[in-house]
């Protein structure tokens, strides 16, 4: 369950669905709408105090009713306020042509807004509802908006975008700060508009949490710790190495195998209790003289790995890092499919010309995660990755389900689905994560997290989360090797023993 509301994201559906639940339960729907024209004006008055003129656009919906509600509030208050209407203003209903009669201002047709110097935009066009490409003529205010780099504020979400996919739909203002109400939506999130919406504010208008919980449909939020945090399993003062779990990654070839150290030692630091390289003998010698803390198994072929599963404290598998493509490659994952096993690199493409073979391997409970980037998706799943109608949330899901798998769709908005429905958006990783080997990191802290007891899903989460926060530590111009020592473990609540309660 999501603790807090400034963690959900509500998709554009979902949040008009509030609204209405909300005016249902006899909340005043003119009232909200009032709060929150009073927000947008109040922000624009304290980020552009040398504003010489608010141009506000008003569009046809309720998002066109909030502009209305700023632009009288700016007048109000002394401002320069122009305002623009995009289709008769005639039209509008309900709450938006009530706001529109309380606005003294005489509008103008949107095409003949003309850029001035001093002007700040104040977007309160479509918002998050949009669903089509936008219009010719909307399209050229966009472009002469952006040429003549008029500051812009966007109501709710940057005229556009797509709210729950935040793709572009033709075309969309570049805002240098967004105030939306109650909750992000994705679009707020996902790229590119993460980007388009410059600096975010969320506003509370008033309307209960309750209400707003009740809409939420599939849960999709923000990756933070307040969501995972729950399962993470309690530091005990009287434990050892196995409790703590015992991680094995794949190595590959004598020439291919500094990626699965770089997943052991990331492990390892995740706080898995120990890690072992199974490697060819072959490149036994290449591992051991880099190696201290991570200790080594020779396994050539899958009849090795067969006799060393009978050890059933092996639990948890990283294959991929280095590995090799191939009939190899699925050969050991077909060995592991009772086990919990993170499959990433070379695992991944070895199953891109038959991707339901692997699916098959992993029934029941979860126990498979997934790291592709977008290259690796569309080779596992080819028609949820073409299919254009869906964003990146929605293609997550849709993969997590048919695999049965949690889902890593890596990216600068890396998404993490579950296959009931549950779907995260990553937010605190660092441009400078995209660097050689840090994919192999990434995989190692996921077993070690794994290892450790923590589900496929919440373990695939907060080990984004962590790769993040290690990209941060270690800082711009970071080698996977620097990124590596930078990873730390979760921090879980302690429990004590009754007898070391009494000391």
């Amino acid at each position: 369950m999501i603790k807090h509301l400034s963690d959900l994201l509500l998709t554009p559906a979902e949040m008009a669905a509030v609204d209405t639940a909300a005016a249902a339960s006899g909340i005043d729907s003119f009232a909200l709408m009032e709060r929150a024209g009073a927000a947008v004006a109040a922000a624009a008055l304290r980020l552009h105090p040398g504003a010489l003129r608010f141009v506000v656009l008003c569009g046809p919906g309720n998002n066109g009713g909030d502009a209305y509600v700023a632009a009288r509030h700016l007048q109000q208050s002394g401002a320069r306020v122009a305002l623009f209407h995009l289709g008769d203003p005639v039209r509008l209903k309900g709450d938006a042509a009530r706001a529109r009669i309380g606005c003294a201002l005489e509008g103008q047709e949107l095409d003949l807004y003309r850029p001035e110097t001093g002007d700040v935009v104040i977007d309160g066009l479509f918002g998050a509802g949009l669903g089509r490409a936008v219009s010719a003529n909307v399209r050229a205010l966009i472009g002469r908006v952006t040429h003549a780099d008029i500051p812009v504020l966007a109501i709710d979400l940057p005229s556009g975008l797509d709210g729950r996919t935040g793709k572009v739909l033709g075309a969309a203002f570049r805002a240098r700060n967004t105030i939306t109400f109650m909750t992000r939506k994705p679009g707020h999130l996902l790229m590119p508009g993460r980007e388009l919406c410059g600096e975010l504010e969320v506003f509370d208008i008033g309307i209960p949490a309750r209400i707003v919980r009740a809409e939420a449909g599939g849960v999709i939020a923000e990756n933070t710790p307040d969501v995972w945090k729950r399962v993470l399993p309690a530091e005990q003062l009287e434990t050892h190495k196995y409790k703590r779990g015992h991680l094995v990654v794949f190595s590959g070839d004598a020439d291919k195998t500094g990626a699965a150290r770089m997943s052991a030692i990331s492990g390892l630091k995740a706080g898995a209790g120990l890690v072992t390289i199974a490697a060819p003998r072959a490149a036994m010698a290449a591992n051991a003289a880099h190696l201290t803390a991570v200790m080594l198994h020779a396994i050539d072929d899958e009849a090795d790995l067969g006799d060393w599963l009978s050890d059933k404290r092996l639990q948890t598998f990283v294959l991929g890092p280095g590995f090799g493509i191939g009939a190899r490659a699925r050969g050991f994952v077909s060995a592991l499919a009772d086990r919990h096993l993170v499959l990433d690199a070379d695992g991944i493409s070895s199953f891109k010309d038959d991707p339901q073979q692997l699916f098959d391997l992993f029934e029941g409970e979860p126990r498979l995660v997934l790291t592709p980037h977008e290259g690796e998706f569309a080779r596992l799943f080819p028609d949820i990755g073409g299919d254009d109608a869906l964003g990146k949330v929605d293609k997550a899901l849709a993969a997590a389900r048919r695999a049965n798998a949690a889902i890593i769709y890596k990216g600068a908005d890396t998404v993490i689905a579950a296959p009931d429905g549950r779907a995260l958006i990553n937010t605190n990783a660092p441009v400078w994560l995209a660097t050689a080997g840090s994919g192999d990191v990434l995989a190692g802290i996921i077993g070690g997290l794994l290892a450790q007891g923590l589900p496929a899903f919440e373990a695939a989460a907060a080990g984004v989360w962590l790769h993040g926060e290690a990209g941060q530590r270690a800082g711009k111009g970071l080698t996977a090797e620097e990124l590596a020592a930078e990873v730390l473990p979760l921090k879980a609540p302690c429990v004590l023993s009754d007898a070391q309660r009494t000391l």
